[in-house]
């Protein structure tokens, strides 16, 4: 039987599971989703179509694959709108599926800019397809490069006005599972063997846990290892933050025992340095063990004495089984590890409950948090921040108990993406309270993408906090600020976000009181239930207070 191009793609991501489309028009490939029952998420612009289905894509842990389509060919506004989206997918290594019109035949070498170089630096493979009995051909291999190996961002592109038809029998498509591979077991033995030598050892977490579904088995491991476990900000969340073997994300907590192991564990992370990270202090002196589905993470920040190479699934239980023989099985409290978290987890809350219960007004953003974690059902939620102060304070403070409860990201930190993961995390969790926290920097960028989540009743809650400038930037109790040029903005007073929003459909509204928090959570997350997205801002004073990164060390000249 003989089908359109375009409607024999949509058939090929119905059959891969794909459940919708984020777009900002046009494509070439747009009318044929339509036409075979595909849902399109229309955004506002290119940027935020691309967001949303990165979003997708990470907070499923590639379980899903996130598909956006954007406008190119000779007319290339829409996909160069969308580099700065589809760069960040690439930094923060998350299977995206990207589809732009080409430049159709006869008319190439017309313009000054070429999709295919303009984006190879910024994606994992590119597919051109030329031919309409190639659409089969060039999908399978776009969904084995989406499911093997190192995550990353692929693009497709086919002609704007269609190639024509191909017969579906003779070019049948068959979905892809994708491949992973497991560690050498000498690897496996000589990483356990290490392991067990160290007094002071400690795993250090990355987002590679999650596209490996590894959750379950890094917390059997850490329990047999007892160590303490130290996520990174992408990897918050794979496990649990109220665990007694957690030491969180950042911090005097966090630091405490980088500083002091003496083996450093790495499961899915590249320990890469210098970007939202910690780098790993006096690495000299610590044995370096790193877990990576990816050859080029290893011995490239630092030199690693034991790499064990495979999908972190299949290398936590090798190690599990490996450690379990090693030790005879089972797992042995180590009190004095706990006790020495315990310890220094209460020193660490005891430093910021003052300001989780802070009665300052203007409010402090800390009581926000405080009263968010009280109301928020932790075993049921998702949270993300925004770029500068929000994330890194709510990313010191905030709990997360459950996997995907929390999605960090910024390798790249491009300003505005927390509402694009709140939309695509209630999409992809539609039983979840889902919150994205924005500052005065990031609210600017999303402004106009609200509107969509009222057109397809997504009921996310967003929380404005507003305190009248970029804070840390200009002057205040922490000193001259890092830029005091390019510091103030106008405050509630002037410019009222909130009813800017509740304009468009939003439940909104502004609060100012302490004792106000908890109740006006309480009315959004009502809403939400009703599938309306709710706008809280809050009247803030600026507090650029938070748990530090542990700096790379200066190299002695």
């Amino acid at each position: 039987m003989k089908i359109k191009a375009a409607n024999g793609f949509a058939r090929i991501l119905k059959a891969e599971g794909v459940p919708w489309v984020s777009t900002f028009p046009v494509c070439s490939v747009n009318n044929g989703l339509g036409q075979e029952g595909i849902p399109l998420i229309m955004m506002r612009d290119e940027r935020y179509a691309v967001a949303v289905a990165d979003a997708f894509s990470r907070v499923t842990g590639g379980k899903k694959t996130g598909v956006c389509t954007v406008m190119g060919g000779i007319n290339a506004a829409g996909i160069q709108m969308a580099y700065g989206a589809i760069a960040q997918a690439f930094e923060d290594s998350s299977p995206l599926l990207v589809v732009t019109d080409s430049v159709p035949e006869g008319i190439t070498g017309n313009t000054h800019y070429d999709i295919t170089a303009g984006f190879r630096g910024v994606t994992k493979w590119i597919g051109n397809i030329d031919l309409p009995q190639r659409v089969p051909e060039f999908m399978r291999r776009a969904f084995t490069y989406l499911r093997t190996g190192r995550p990353g961002p692929v693009l497709i592109t086919m002609p704007r006005g269609g190639m024509g038809e191909y017969d579906e029998e003779q070019y049948p498509y068959t979905p892809v599972k994708g491949w992973k591979w497991a560690p050498d077991p000498d690897d496996v033995k000589a990483a356990v063997k290490a392991l067990l030598s160290a007094k002071k050892p400690m795993l250090y977490v990355g987002e590679g846990v999650f596209y490996a579904g590894a959750t379950g088995e890094l917390l059997e491991f850490a329990e047999l290892a007892q160590a303490p476990v130290l996520t990174t900000l992408k990897g918050k969340s794979a496990f649990p933050e109220n665990h007694p073997l957690s030491v969180g994300v950042r911090g005097e907590l966090a630091e405490h025992f980088l500083q002091n192991c003496d083996l450093l564990f790495a499961i899915g992370s590249s320990l890469s340095p210098d970007r939202f990270s910690h780098a790993i202090p006096n690495a000299r002196n610590k044995t370096i063990v790193q877990c990576t589905v990816n050859e080029l993470d290893v011995n490239k920040s630092y030199k690693v004495d034991h790499a064990v190479i495979g999908d972190a699934g299949f290398s936590l239980k090798a190690l599990i089984n490996e450690l379990s023989r090693q030790t005879g099985g089972g797992a042995r409290k180590n009190q004095k590890v706990l006790d020495e978290i315990k310890a220094a987890r209460q020193e660490f809350r005891a430093k910021y409950r003052p300001l989780l219960e802070s009665g300052d007004k203007p409010l402090n953003p800390y009581r926000v948090y405080g009263d968010l974690m009280k109301v928020i059902d932790l075993g049921n939620s998702f949270i993300t921040p925004d770029s500068g102060n929000t994330r890194d304070q709510i990313s010191t403070v905030y709990e997360a108990v459950i996997p995907h409860g929390f999605l960090g990201w910024g390798n790249v930190s491009t300003l505005g993406f927390g509402l694009a993961g709140a939309a695509a995390a209630r999409l992809a969790y539609p039983e979840r309270q889902c919150v994205n926290i924005v500052g005065d920097a990031g609210i600017g960028y999303m402004l106009g993408n609200f509107e969509p989540l009222v057109r397809y009743q997504i009921g996310v809650t967003t929380i404005f906090i507003n305190n009248g400038g970029f804070g840390g930037y200009g002057p205040g109790f922490w000193g001259p600020g890092h830029d005091p040029y390019t510091c103030d903005v106008l405050d509630h007073s002037v410019c009222d976000y909130s009813g800017a929003v509740r304009n468009m459909g939003y439940y909104a509204e502004d609060v100012r009181e302490p004792s106000e928090i908890i109740p006006a959570l309480k009315r959004a997350f009502d809403e939400n239930a009703r599938n309306r997205p709710a706008f809280l801002e809050f009247i803030c004073c600026q507090h650029p207070v938070y748990g530090r990164w542990v700096p790379r060390e200066v190299e002695p000249s």
